[in-house]
């Protein structure tokens, strides 16, 4: 089973100032923590995309790319490329690209994402939310199969006979996995087409989302894929300190996240006895200390069988120093202990 990090640049905020922190502090910060992951052995660094003032990244293959020059074997994926508001032809082009300065290691996840401030941005209506998404899938999988494509749908203008530059290093083909958050049409789309499957479980029970993923694993046979080609991975919230101390601060960061975000949603403010229940075993959070997280990690394993496990590391903005640690640890300890 591989083990991952992803991170969404989560920019703190300072009540002193009424500002948010300083993105390019941000970003090299999580420059200098891919290379430590490289460095301890982690297999995956995924980075989101959002379009958002407490966001840091925006363009995750720049970002990847700038991680591709000082790192030499770790996967560097999007987590997520928010397909539907993106074009199939640039994404194909700038991960293309990345493979080729990383040696063959650039990955997409594709999703919807789970915020919608990229539609307006890029002049796209959310009516069509769904067929976006659909049509770009397509196109974007044909450019990674085919050398030239003559591909016709609605949305989009048509390509004929046009071949996309530069071709990835294998053959042309990137690793392309959909990346969803629970939606049983989503999960069988990607079924059906054989694609590798991310689940996002970031709250509640996992054992909740069983269901979903032996779904999944059914619809892929019916299809006719090869289980040897199976790839199932979830993507959770994440964190490690064997300091009971940095455990219990930690709760303050992941509050400030979840309420800013659960403002705009209409969420009830997010409580110490939430973050304890995530916490436990059945719980949905990775949090604690290397022990508890390597024991928790092996347990999805048991209940879902996946393959890869990326651990969501930086919500709230945590010290980097604090990061360092986190990450240290994850490669250091957790991960033989799981392995």
């Amino acid at each position: 089973m591989e083990l991952g990090i992803g991170m969404f640049g989560d920019l703190g905020f300072d009540q002193n100032t009424g500002k948010y922190k300083d993105a390019g502090i941000k970003i090299r910060e999580i420059i200098e923590q891919v290379k430590l992951m490289d460095e301890v052995g982690i297999d995956v660094f995924a980075m989101g995309e959002h379009h958002r003032p407490d966001y840091a990244v925006s363009s995750p293959e720049i970002v990847l790319a700038a991680a591709a020059s000082v790192t030499k074997n770790i996967k560097l994926a999007s987590g997520v490329t928010v397909l539907s508001s993106s074009e199939p032809v640039k994404v194909y082009e700038d991960f293309s690209t990345l493979d080729l300065i990383s040696d063959g290691r650039a990955e997409i996840f594709v999703g919807r994402g789970s915020f919608i401030e990229s539609f307006p941005l890029y002049g796209y209506s959310l009516n069509d939310y769904e067929q976006l998404f659909d049509e770009k899938l397509e196109l974007l999988l044909k450019i990674n199969s085919e050398e030239n494509v003559s591909w016709t749908g609605e949305l989009r203008a048509p390509m004929q006979n046009q071949t996309v530059y530069p071709r990835a290093k294998n053959n042309g083909k990137l690793s392309i996995w959909r990346a969803v958050g629970g939606t049983p049409q989503s999960v069988l789309s990607a079924a059906k087409l054989g694609m590798p499957l991310v689940v996002a479980i970031i709250g509640g029970m996992p054992i909740q989302f069983k269901n979903l993923i032996e779904f999944y694993k059914q619809e892929y046979l019916n299809a006719g894929h090869p289980e040897s080609e199976m790839q199932i991975a979830i993507h959770s919230h994440t964190f490690v300190s064997d300091d009971q101390n940095v455990v219990e601060g930690y709760f303050h960061n992941y509050k400030s996240q979840m309420d800013r975000i659960g403002k705009s949603r209409g969420w009830a403010p997010y409580t110490k006895m939430q973050y304890e229940g995530g916490r436990a075993k059945e719980g949905a959070l990775f949090i604690g200390n290397a022990t508890e997280v390597a024991d928790k990690i092996a347990y999805m394993k048991e209940i879902f069988g996946i393959t890869r496990f990326i651990g969501h590391m930086d919500v709230g903005d945590p010290a980097n120093d604090v990061m360092m640690k986190s990450i240290e640890l994850f490669g250091e300890k957790v991960a033989p202990q799981v392995r």
